[in-house]
């Protein structure tokens, strides 16, 4: 081997560049770690509605560590996404020396079986929240599809002016909505929106004539539904059919 001058070259060249670049990697984290490259202030690009101002300078002392180029952008984007009523989070570096931090708060939609919150995204968030807001009672991880159907029944009850203050989804995963004005529709497990339908099309031919307020309405009926009203427990078939 050490009458090999061809391979001796080769093995120098290769130990000379392999020294070149630890010795170029080694000055490049020198400088880097000068203090001439200090992170001297770090932004959000909006004003948080309910992420308190001294929570974020606490995780901005606490937890921003290094100058411009070390800061861990991972660890400060996980920091901030512990604060309450905090959904994500984006950080990056912003010239000359400064982060930029962008929060997206969740934004409540609904409460969630009377301890938590839905976002407008139909995701569960724990945080409280003084506002009026329709109620969800469901199953876990049902919040998603809660989200949907409150939309898409609330379009279908439009034409009766009313709107949903309270969706439930039982264990046996069987609708029921409760109105604005107290009444509660019982939906079933199955064609939720076109019985939903059918009860608003026929509704101002109906029940707006009954001698007593309606406080329940079954639409589990193949081609009707039926009403208790408010004097008691009387019943009114408007159409025949099975329930289903």
């Amino acid at each position: 081997m050490w009458d090999n001058v061809p391979l001796l070259r080769i093995t120098a060249n290769l130990l000379f560049g392999l020294s070149l670049v630890l010795a170029l990697y080694g000055a490049a984290r020198y400088v880097l770690h000068l203090p001439v490259f200090p992170l001297n202030t770090v932004s959000l690009s909006k004003t948080p509605t309910h992420v308190p101002v001294e929570l974020i300078q606490r995780v901005v002392h606490e937890q921003i560590k290094g100058n411009f180029f070390t800061v861990d952008l991972a660890h400060a984007r996980a920091a901030f996404e512990q604060l309450p009523w905090v959904r994500k989070v984006s950080v990056r570096r912003k010239f000359p020396w400064s982060l930029e931090v962008d929060l997206e708060e969740h934004v409540a939609f609904a409460r969630w079986n009377e301890k938590e919150l839905v976002n407008t995204y139909g995701e569960v968030f724990a945080e409280n929240s003084g506002q009026v807001l329709p109620e969800f009672v469901g199953q876990p991880n049902t919040s998603s599809q809660m989200k949907i159907l409150y939309d898409e029944f609330n379009k279908e009850l439009s034409p009766m002016k009313q709107q949903i203050n309270r969706i439930n989804l039982s264990p046996r995963f069987s609708w029921q909505v409760r109105l604005n004005n107290g009444m509660v529709l019982e939906l079933g497990r199955e064609q939720m929106q076109q019985r939903l339908a059918r009860f608003v099309e026929v509704y101002p031919y109906s029940l707006p004539r009954l001698p007593h307020a309606v406080t329940h309405v079954d639409l589990r009926y193949r081609n009707g539904f039926a009403t208790n009203l408010q004097s008691g427990a009387e019943a009114v078939s408007r159409t025949s059919g099975n329930k289903v």
